[in-house]
């Protein structure tokens, strides 16, 4: 089952972003943003954000532990478990009438027809997570944030109204039990 989500960059009015099919939770995408951000992307948030918001022609339909490149070792290996997988884009997709597959835009006026139960706006001061009940803007995880936080699930997130103050409460982004692939906790 999978639990779409947006990445965007802010705009004048609100956002514009790009939809990512596969577990876009906040324990398994806040991870791979903050360390991408960090180590990948050097603190370079145009270059992240270019990354994962403008040079994607379609949409992603995952995003993989190569944003953990540069990474310190011990954060990888607690993030993916030793296991090491691709991000990919939506490439394979197919249009009724034969014509090419149109960009997956998410915008504030779009959202309620994509889908997307989370959304990530990268700010200049840190992630701005967007259950997608909102109605507003919701917290912010800074940049600097510990990669390795536990930074929770869609039970543990604020759910009527926007909370900036309210920190994220906790699960782990890795699978319940050890030894269990990250294959295996995709089903």
């Amino acid at each position: 089952m999978t639990t779409g989500s947006f990445i965007a960059r802010p705009n004048a009015t609100e956002y514009t972003g790009v939809y990512v099919s596969f577990d876009g939770t906040p324990a398994s995408k806040l991870p791979l943003l903050v360390t991408a951000f960090q180590y990948r992307f050097g603190r370079d948030l145009e270059a992240v954000t270019r990354h994962l918001v403008d040079d994607v022609a379609i949409g992603w339909e995952e995003l993989g532990s190569d944003l953990l490149d540069g990474a310190p070792p011990g954060i990888v290996a607690a993030l993916t478990g030793g296991e090491a997988w691709p991000s990919r884009t939506l490439d394979n997709l197919i249009s009724l009438d034969g014509s090419p597959p149109a960009r997956m835009t998410v915008t504030a006026s779009t959202i309620a027809n994509m889908g997307v139960e989370w959304g990530y706006v990268l700010r200049p001061s840190g992630v701005e997570v967007f259950p997608a009940n909102y109605a507003a803007a919701g917290p912010v995880v800074s940049w600097d944030a510990d990669p390795l936080t536990d930074f929770g699930n869609a039970a543990s997130w604020p759910t009527v109204t926007p909370a900036r103050s309210r920190a994220p409460s906790t699960t782990s982004p890795l699978p319940a039990r050890p030894g269990t692939s990250r294959t295996a906790a995709r089903l």
